[in-house]
């Protein structure tokens, strides 16, 4: 069934209020993309004809928030037919409404507009498990939840799951490759942790060059290659492995 004959997306959001909430915090965010800084794009005719799901996009993070609403905004303009800018917010009439993001759960409980955010498609994870039993548990909780965005659209995630540079990656994301072999296709971004706070809501500088790299989908063997060779491709992708260490 068609996207416009459904009212709720995977993970049972209203799409009335998620394409409200779009425009307004799109709004908002625009001149963060366009404006006192600017956003600098590379590859994005990788993604003009990707399929409208099963698309896993794998990055480096560098903020909370804004890394993610940068990404939404490049999609949506995609989508509508502007390729190499983010210079027409019409976009925002008409964005991607089957597009989902994996945030860590502690994050998104800090605040009350954090959790506005998590309307917009956010899956929430825990970081650490303290309980060993419920460990694997959670896990596959999780998992499942990625698989289910996956399967109706697209799901973007931080492999690090964290905004430290060159910190290792968790192996969960290789769990969802090999269970759902979606296309990877990895982003690599630069300059939004100059330009902005960790949350990436306040602005510490302006007149910012933020970019944002998108890159040919990873080849993968999903059936012959272990989750160490995976994981190390994967890092590798986003330009987090130690080879691009300086």
């Amino acid at each position: 069934m068609k996207i416009f004959f459904r009212y709720k997306d995977a993970l049972g959001n209203l799409y009335f209020i998620k394409r409200l909430l779009i425009f307004f915090l799109g709004y908002i965010s625009y001149n963060k993309c366009n404006g006192f800084n600017d956003l600098k794009l590379e590859g994005t005719e990788n993604i003009k004809n990707l399929p409208d799901k099963k698309v896993l996009f794998i990055s480096n993070h560098q903020t909370y928030f804004i890394d993610v609403f940068a990404m939404f905004h490049v999609f949506f303009s995609v989508k509508n037919g502007f390729i190499k800018n983010v210079n027409n917010p019409i976009y925002l009439f008409n964005p991607k409404l089957n597009l989902y993001y994996v945030a860590a759960k502690e994050t998104m409980k800090s605040s009350f507009l954090s959790k506005i955010f998590v309307y917009l498609g956010g899956i929430t994870v825990k970081r650490v498990w303290k309980e060993k039993n419920k460990k694997m548990n959670r896990l596959l909780s999780e998992i499942n939840l990625m698989g289910k965005a996956l399967n109706d659209g697209w799901l973007i995630t931080f492999p690090q799951g964290t905004t430290k540079e060159f910190s290792p990656g968790r192996r969960g994301i290789v769990h969802v490759i090999k269970k759902y072999n979606p296309i990877v296709v990895p982003i690599v971004i630069n300059g939004f942790k100059d330009a902005y706070d960790k949350k990436g809501i306040k602005i510490k500088k302006k007149g910012i060059i933020q970019k944002m790299k998108i890159k040919n989908p990873v080849q993968l063997n999903i059936k012959n290659e272990n989750v160490n060779n995976i994981m190390d491709k994967i890092m590798d992708s986003i330009e987090q492995s130690d080879k691009y260490k300086k």
